[in-house]
C-alpha cells in the first residue's frame, strides 16, 4: 500500500508519498481500507519532529479515518468485512489501509457520506470526553470555545447548542465568526479586535466552561472569563506552554483547570470515550443536530498542500485527505 510518510522532521515538503508494508489485523484489531483521513494541528507538530507518537503507533501520521473494513483479527465481535466504519486512532490515517483496536470504531452515522465521516472521529471524541463527560456542560450553561471555526470548534458548537447551552466563539475575522454564528453560536468575539473577557462578563456574567486551544497565552484571561465554579478545559498549547497561574483568582471563582490529551490515553481509556460518543452523541448527528464541517478535501497523496492550508488557518472546519480518487 501507499501511505505518507516524513522523510524528515520540517515544513509540509517533508511529506511523501510513498509505499509501505500493509497493516494486518492484530488481537482485537481490525483492517480498515481508508476512504479519507483528516488533518489535526497534532499532525502538523508531528511532521515538526515536536510531538512524537506514542509507544506503537507507527511514524505514519493521522488521527481519524473512514473506510470499509478489510479484515478482522481474532477476538473481534459485532464487526463484519464490508461494514462501512469511521475510527480514532493513535496513528496511521494517512495512508491506504490501517489497523485499528475495535474498540474506536464507530459505524458510519445514518444519511453522513463516507468521505465526510472522516473529518468526525477525533473532534467527536475531544470534544464529548471534555465538555460533556468531563466538564459536564448542562442546558443552560455558556460554553466558550477558542478557535470557534475550526474542526474542533465547530464540532463544538453544534455538540454545545444540540445539548442546550449558550454558545461564545473566538475567531480571527469577521467572515469566520459569521459562519460559526451560522452553525449556531449566540456570541461571537474577534480575538483580533475586541477583548473576549469584557464581552463575555457584559453579555453571560462569565463562562461555566471554557474549551482552550491556545495554552500558556490564555490561562489568566481565561479563568478571567470564567464564571463562578466554571470549568477550564486546555486542549491545545498553540500559544505556548508555560505561564504564571494566579491560584487565588482560581480559588476565588471556585474554578478548576484541566489539561486534556486523547492520543495517548490508554485504549480502554478510548474505547470508554468511543462508546459514550456512540451511545449519547451519534443519535444527534444521524438526526443533523451535529454534522461534519468539511472546508476542504485534498488528495491524500498531496498532504502537504492540506498540513499549508490548515496553517494558514483559511479553512472553515475540517481538512480531509481522500485515499482514493
Amino acid at each position: 500500500m501507499y501511505a505518507i510518510t516524513i522523510r524528515e522532521p520540517g515544513d509540509p515538503d517533508a511529506l511523501e508519498w510513498t509505499e509501505v508494508t500493509d497493516p494486518v489485523a492484530g488481537e482485537g484489531e481490525v483492517v480498515i481500507d481508508v476512504a479519507a483521513s483528516a488533518v489535526n494541528r497534532a499532525d502538523l507538530l508531528q511532521r515538526r519532529g515536536l510531538y512524537p507518537p506514542p509507544p506503537g503507533a507507527g511514524e505514519i501520521l493521522g488521527l481519524e479515518c473512514s473506510g470499509t473494513i478489510a479484515e478482522i483479527g481474532e477476538g473481534v465481535e459485532g464487526w463484519q468485512i464490508g461494514d462501512e466504519v469511521c475510527a480514532l486512532l493513535a496513528g496511521g490515517g494517512y495512508g491506504e489501509k490501517v489497523a485499528v483496536p475495535a474498540g474506536q470504531l464507530l459505524p458510519l452515522p445514518a444519511e453522513v457520506e463516507l468521505l465526510a465521516a472522516a473529518g468526525l472521529p477525533e473532534v467527536a471524541c475531544t470534544v464529548w470526553a471534555n465538555v460533556v463527560m468531563h466538564a459536564k456542560l448542562s442546558e443552560g450553561e455558556v460554553l466558550l470555545v477558542h478557535g470557534g471555526a475550526g474542526g474542533i470548534g465547530t464540532h463544538a458548537i453544534q455538540v454545545a447548542k444540540a445539548l442546550g447551552a449558550t454558545v461564545a466563539v473566538t475567531a480571527g475575522s469577521d467572515a469566520r465568526l459569521e459562519s460559526c454564528r451560522q452553525l449556531g453560536a449566540d456570541i461571537a468575539i474577534n480575538y483580533k479586535e475586541q477583548d473576549f473577557v469584557e464581552i463575555l462578563r457584559a453579555e453571560t456574567g462569565g463562562a461555566d466552561v471554557v474549551l482552550d486551544n491556545m495554552g500558556a497565552k490564555y490561562l489568566d484571561r481565561n479563568i478571567d472569563a470564567l464564571a463562578m465554579d466554571g470549568r477550564l478545559v486546555v486542549i491545545g498549547m498553540m500559544g505556548g506552554v508555560k505561564s504564571e497561574l494566579d491560584l487565588g483568582k482560581l480559588m476565588g471563582k471556585r474554578g478548576s483547570v484541566h489539561g486534556a490529551g486523547l492520543r495517548a490515553r490508554p485504549l480502554e481509556q478510548k474505547a470508554a470515550i468511543v462508546a459514550d460518543v456512540r451511545e449519547r452523541l451519534w443519535p444527534l448527528v444521524e438526526q443533523g443536530s451535529v454534522k461534519p464541517i468539511v472546508g476542504q478535501v485534498v488528495p491524500m497523496a498531496e498532504a502537504a498542500s492540506a498540513h499549508r492550508a490548515l496553517e494558514e488557518g483559511t479553512v472553515f472546519g475540517k481538512v480531509l485527505l481522500a485515499a482514493k480518487s
